[in-house]
């Protein structure tokens, strides 16, 4: 009976601190790049594409109550979109501001079509880690606001960044916090 209240003290001990505080620049770095990612996937998509949405249930006068809504904002392509997003994680950085020291991540890989631009790659960490860590915690933000992702999107709200990321989620709240 001794052994096995100690040993729920120490599983209730080492969960406690494996959980840990969450890094906020590594949370709200990747909320900003997962939102990122979204706008530049629903910007690919023909905005006329529609799809059919709705139930499929016949009402007493006959008729099924199916809508059309715009394919990039719809949550058959939202939840594809959303499978393989956090891949595009590898694409980021930390990156060090020369002047403010402060931590961001941000995407230092072009897309199709981009040419490199202006990035001084001097100012990223470079850690393989780091895109692991990074590609987590986007997976980790999807689990638990995919909900607030999709109302988002779907009421096409303006400054989907701050919305998600500081308003709804709250994960960018300390980042911005320091930056003031």
């Amino acid at each position: 009976m001794i052994l096995l209240y100690i040993g729920l003290l120490m599983v209730a001990f080492l969960s406690s601190h494996v959980e840990g505080k969450r890094d906020a620049v590594l949370y709200c770095g990747a909320c900003r790049a997962l939102v990122d990612e979204l706008q530049y996937e629903i910007r690919k998509v023909n905005p006329k594409k529609t799809i059919d949405v709705g139930s499929f249930r016949i009402s007493p006068d006959g008729t099924q109550g199916k809508s059309k809504v715009p394919l990039a904002t719809s949550e058959l392509y939202l939840t594809e979109v959303l499978e393989d997003i956090c891949e595009k994680m590898n694409d980021y950085g930390l990156h060090v501001d020369p002047k403010t020291r402060e931590k961001s991540y941000k995407r230092f890989a072009p897309r199709d079509g981009e040419g490199i631009g202006s990035i001084d790659f001097n100012n990223f960490q470079f850690n393989p880690d780091d895109s692991n860590s990074l590609k987590f915690a986007c997976e980790r933000v999807i689990e638990e606001h995919e909900d607030e992702i999709f109302s988002l999107i779907t009421h096409e709200a303006d400054g989907l960044t701050d919305k998600l990321c500081t308003e709804k989620s709250g994960l960018c709240k300390e980042v911005l916090h320091h930056e003031l």
